[in-house]
């Protein structure tokens, strides 16, 4: 690459913004490290008046930012807006095709378009960094494609997502209900003020699975039924009951192989208290590797924010800079296979099922007796009763059982007048 380098970024939202600063800041230092000068030749964003903690230079700004690769074409663009198709994916298409490299922390687009993206980047001998888009900060992707490059990777797993893990952490430590703790996350900038809905319902930890599938597996991006579950139903009951067990609840994103097949899959799970993943609190992140030979690594850091997400787009700068033309996934797309998906149907776990009902004489019985006839052996009961207003809670702990199992047990739930709310199901940790 030549010595004097021009960059593009599209995109001026909080981490565009800050990631606009810190190229400024630290171009003197990234020329030391690399030998190359940046420049900034090219920025876009929806509105160039819009309000904002840093000044923009009018003379570089494009509305459009399909006319910087036409007028301008940068070395590397950074693409910084976050959605899976329209403007997001044109302009990385449109570098890709016309030579220019690409980092990007859009996981949302990598998850659905980056085997086509990558055999874009391939073609073209350029990059398609996306270290940014996997758990903020921690280098979890290099080290797949890098670090661990010769081991055979057997279960990739972990806290994806911050925002639900501070909302669960949170519920724990204030005693306070999930609305008034996500209602502080908003406020706090760790969910989003108007639709945290992509952090609760698992999609975004989901989009995160399915790129560590394919870096860990050298398989193309799964387009395999996910079992998938957010933290919206999880109550502080649940919480509370969880802590009487030595437990707590985490929301995981799991993938590995499972007799020759792939499993993924986002839910909600109760670990234990003394393990690793069980002490992860706040809006930190963690992930675990195991494989052969290296066992199980483990990474923890900040997942989200302009800073650790800036941290991990100037690593794939520097990287480029240093002239590391590289294989998006790690290696060739025209040998990525895709692996069979593993019937969800047949997952087995231990369960904890949480039951409101009338405290009425037979509940349980009924209860145990609709779990018997589905073959989910109970492990332990825990009934609590409220003689105020005559209900009672009862929580059910199992043994492993299928989910084809407890799905069709539990469907008979909602028509009993007894039972009144439809259970509360978490998964414990395998």
């Amino acid at each position: 690459m030549k010595k004097n380098v021009n960059i593009a970024i599209v995109g001026l939202g909080q981490i565009g913004g800050y990631l606009l600063n810190e190229l400024k800041n630290k171009s003197k230092d990234i020329e030391i490290k690399t030998g190359k000068k940046i420049r900034i030749v090219a920025i876009s964003a929806k509105s160039l008046n819009k309000k904002r903690k840093f000044k923009i230079n009018k003379k570089i700004f494009f509305k459009n930012p399909i006319n910087i690769i036409k007028e301008v074409k940068p070395d590397i663009l950074f693409e910084v807006i976050g959605n899976s198709d329209g403007i997001s994916k044109k302009i990385v298409e449109n570098s890709l095709k016309n030579k220019i490299h690409v980092i990007t922390p859009n996981k949302a687009l990598i998850a659905k378009h980056g085997d086509y993206l990558a055999k874009l980047a391939e073609a073209n001998k350029v990059n398609l960094e996306f270290e940014a888009a996997v758990a903020g900060g921690i280098p979890i992707l290099k080290t797949i494609k890098e670090g661990l490059a010769t081991n055979k990777i057997e279960k990739v797993y972990g806290i994806l997502n911050g925002t639900t893990n501070y909302i669960l952490s949170e519920m724990e430590n204030t005693n306070q209900s999930f609305d008034k703790v996500l209602l502080k996350a908003q406020k706090l900038g760790y969910a989003e003020p108007g639709n945290p809905k992509l952090d609760l319902n698992g999609f975004d930890a989901f989009a995160k699975v399915k790129i560590l599938s394919a870096l860990a597996f050298n398989n193309k991006i799964s387009k395999n039924n996910c079992l998938m579950e957010g933290i919206e139903k999880i109550q502080l009951k649940d919480i509370k009951i969880a802590n009487q067990l030595n437990l707590r609840i985490k929301l995981l994103g799991i993938s590995k192989i499972i007799n020759n097949q792939l499993f993924e899959t986002v839910h909600p799970c109760l670990v234990n208290k003394k393990d690793y993943i069980g002490n992860v609190n706040g809006v930190m992140n963690a992930v675990i590797i195991e494989g052969k030979p290296v066992g199980e690594t483990v990474l923890q850091g900040e997942g989200a924010g302009p800073g650790p997400t800036s941290s991990s787009l100037l690593s794939d700068l520097l990287s480029i800079l240093r002239g590391n033309i590289k294989y998006p996934f790690g290696i060739n797309s025209k040998k990525r296979g895709s692996i069979k998906p593993f019937d969800n149907k047949n997952y087995s776990n231990s369960l904890y099922i949480r039951f409101e009902v009338k405290d009425q004489q037979g509940v349980l019985s009924l209860i145990t007796n609709r779990l018997a006839k589905y073959k989910i052996s109970v492990k332990r009961i825990i009934q609590t009763p409220d003689k105020k207003n005559k209900k009672a809670t009862i929580v059910i702990i199992t043994h492993k059982t299928t989910e084809l199992n407890i799905k069709n047990c539990l469907s008979i739930f909602k028509k009993n007048k007894n039972i009144l709310e439809f259970p509360i199901l978490i998964r414990l940790q395998n």
